[in-house]
């Protein structure tokens, strides 16, 4: 998991979770030190694909965030932040992005990498995770 500050779009500073890390206490972590030492105006997350638990995890706390601070929350696709490549989806799989839908195929992944500058990021109001497959 990925959190990124930026100043004026440009990226200052950049957290990483330690592998095995899990997603709640690295936000909770991260948040309460970034609440402390920054003035945020707003949040943005992706919304799509990866992990269910780390989509809906980010959602809830950021959305909680954006009501409590009063902050706008928008939500990008995560291949915006690996260049459209593939994203894992489980040890065998992952999401790819082909004429414009998301697929599964049998691909190795690409690590996704928060862009140096916020300005090129599709940013959408349509915050909702998306977990691409239906529920079981």
């Amino acid at each position: 998991m990925l959190v990124g500050i930026y100043e004026k779009n440009d990226k200052i500073l950049e957290f990483s979770s330690a592998p095995g890390q899990k997603a709640d206490e690295f936000l909770v972590e991260k948040f309460s030190q970034i609440l402390k030492e920054y003035k945020i105006s707003e949040l943005i997350y992706a919304n799509t694909p990866g992990s269910f638990m780390g989509i809906k995890v980010s959602f809830v706390m950021l959305k909680t965030l954006s009501i409590a601070l009063n902050l706008p929350l928008y939500a990008v696709s995560g291949f915006e932040l690996n260049g459209f490549l593939p994203i894992r989806a489980n040890k065998a799989f992952s999401y790819i992005y082909e004429n414009g839908e998301i697929k599964m195929a049998k691909l190795e992944p690409v690590p996704m990498k928060l862009p140096q500058n916020l300005s090129t990021l599709n940013k959408s109001n349509d915050i909702l995770p998306n977990y691409i497959i239906d529920a079981v």
